[in-house]
């Protein structure tokens, strides 16, 4: 499948890890960005959504286009023949990479993303855990074999963030570039070494390094 003749969609997948922030988000630039979004999250996931954040699931829900349960595994992103532009799981649990390294697959979600490897597709996870064991390298290494791409949302700070939310945009920024989606307004480095005015900066001066 060519670019130019995959669809303008993108599976989101939300697991229970933390970090939801970066689904929520990636939807909210889909649309921005009129790429259709298919949203699954998992039983976790809702648990993670009450605990990090203060919308329902109802409100989660209409940030996306299509929604689908979890449990529906006969939905269309079962199935390879429902073209996409792949799978971006934000934020990814361990237990949801240990099920794609595998194969071996229980939800929607998980279906999903060994659909889109199946088919070639690009499929990024966001894994968030820390530290690691040899367990989940091990299923780090298998995925990355099969054809997906971990991408741990670790921040830059080349860019000067101000906030959590520059934080977030330039981590997401970088994961949709594995889909060749431009994120608006993210910062790239250019190779120069700019040095702004102080009042510009994080403040940072009480930090001893």
């Amino acid at each position: 499948m060519t670019a130019a003749s995959a669809p303008r969609r993108l599976i989101v997948g939300i697991t229970g890890a933390t970090g939801i922030i970066y689904g929520v988000r990636a939807l909210q630039v889909l649309r921005e960005l009129g790429i259709e979004s298919h949203l699954v999250v998992s039983k976790a996931g809702e648990m993670t959504r009450d605990y990090e954040t203060d919308l329902s699931r109802e409100q989660l829900q209409a940030m996306a286009d299509v929604v689908h349960p979890i449990g529906d595994v006969g939905a269309s992103i079962a199935s390879g023949s429902f073209k996409t532009m792949g799978m971006l799981v934000a934020p990814c649990s361990v237990r949801t990479l240990a099920e794609v390294a595998t194969g071996v697959t229980s939800t929607l979600l998980t279906r999903a993303a060994d659909v889109v490897l199946k088919e070639r597709r690009k499929l990024i996870l966001m894994v968030r855990e820390a530290p690691l064991h040899a367990g989940h390298i091990r299923n780090m290494l298998a995925v990355t074999e099969l054809g997906g791409i971990i991408y741990p949302p670790v921040p830059a700070f080349y860019t000067r963030p101000h906030s959590v939310a520059d934080i977030v945009d330039h981590s997401l920024g970088r994961a949709f570039d594995c889909f060749g989606i431009e994120m608006p307004g993210m910062p790239r480095w250019d190779g120069e070494h700019r040095r702004q005015p102080a009042t510009t900066a994080p403040n940072i001066a009480a930090l001893k390094v």
